[in-house]
């Protein structure tokens, strides 16, 4: 299969923005959507499992909570026109654990994995002490490497000691757990957030994140604000998650204060690549074994019937580093371009696995 991607604007520019201005600022990008849930289901409804997989037990998840996971609709469940995740003040046991609270942890392990984009939730959050609501994201890898060597971005956390405080954080080797690089965020105005839906987000790119709440940024990530010697561990695909925990070493117990049922309200989410074919590019660099500068892009390329596994080849002065197939219209790419490749148009090759070109 042979197809046309018009890299003109790309090839053209192959030197970026400086590293300062790249670390900073947010171009205006014209996203696409390519994946949503907009829970309007009726009333009642349970989660769409061809996008969700409930996460079942009450091990305390590495954090020490206190809830027990179930997937059952009393914990997750739609209605009017949102997802209800639900924590509840009751007694439970399955599988020989016992639990005093239940909930629900959602997530798009095996049904949607993504690296780079636009992902963002409208959430309005529970409140009270002890409570732990989160949208986040893990690396498909996780079930063959670990955590945090698999990478974590935290979209938003929210502990319900902290009402006017969100949180978004980045975990990897060497930065993770408390030692995580991240940002609080609170609203102008000093409003808890338990008070409305709000937009949780982030723009990641192949050397950048940057985390918004309601268009406003308020922090921005790239390898430069890493430990020294520590691995930039968001360069494959990612699964997303929504969970309401009760406890935990971070939030603490739930106190007398702590009112039950307490629910997290999920209006929607969705994930969105540039609608052009190529990201912004990260800042370029010199290739030392080839004394040549470079730029490193993320592409988009639209077309039909890609199969996992296909090979993708740009010629002369493009090499790709990395291909991920995200369905059979649509290949992501990262490409390294030599100041010196060819401008302009240029035919593209892709070949199936077992296939021609």
């Amino acid at each position: 299969m042979r197809s046309q991607l018009l890299l003109a604007a790309a090839l053209t520019a192959v030197f970026p923005l400086p590293a300062a201005a790249h670390a900073t600022e947010a171009a205006a990008v014209n996203w696409q959507l390519v994946w949503a849930d907009e829970f309007n289901a009726p009333d009642g409804a349970e989660i769409d499992r061809a996008k969700w997989v409930p996460e079942v037990g009450g091990n305390g998840w590495g954090n020490n909570e206190l809830e027990f996971y179930r997937d059952d609709p009393a914990n997750a469940h739609l209605e009017s026109g949102v997802l209800v995740i639900t924590a509840v003040n009751e007694s439970y046991t399955s599988g020989g654990v016992s639990r005093n609270y239940t909930s629900a942890r959602l997530k798009t392990q095996g049904t949607f994995e993504q690296p780079f984009g636009r992902f963002e939730a409208r959430i309005q959050v529970p409140y009270g002490q002890g409570i732990w609501p989160a949208f986040w994201m893990l690396g498909n890898d996780i079930s063959t490497i670990g955590w945090p060597a698999c990478g974590e971005i935290d979209v938003m956390e929210n502990i319900g000691r902290e009402p006017t405080v969100v949180h978004g954080t980045a975990h990897g080797p060497g930065y993770s757990g408390a030692n995580g690089i991240g940002a609080p965020y609170s609203l102008p105005d000093g409003a808890p957030f338990a008070d409305d839906f709000h937009i949780y987000a982030v723009e990641w790119e192949p050397e950048a994140i940057r985390w918004y709440v309601d268009e406003a940024l308020y922090r921005t990530l790239t390898p430069a604000d890493l430990p020294a010697g520590a691995r930039w561990a968001f360069d494959h695909p990612f699964f997303m998650l929504l969970n309401l925990a009760v406890g935990g070493g971070w939030p603490g117990s739930p106190d007398a204060t702590t009112v039950f049922p307490q629910q997290m309200l999920v209006d929607y989410v969705r994930v969105y690549l540039p609608a052009a074919g190529v990201q912004r590019p990260v800042p370029t660099a010199c290739d030392p074994a080839r004394g040549k500068r470079s730029s490193t892009l993320d592409v988009r390329l639209v077309g039909s019937g890609f199969a996992v596994g296909a090979k993708v080849a740009f010629g002369a002065g493009v090499s790709v580093l990395a291909t991920t197939v995200v369905s059979p219209g649509e290949i992501q790419l990262r490409v390294k371009v030599q100041s010196n490749a060819k401008r302009g148009p240029r035919n593209v090759t892709v070949t199936n696995p077992g296939g021609k070109p």
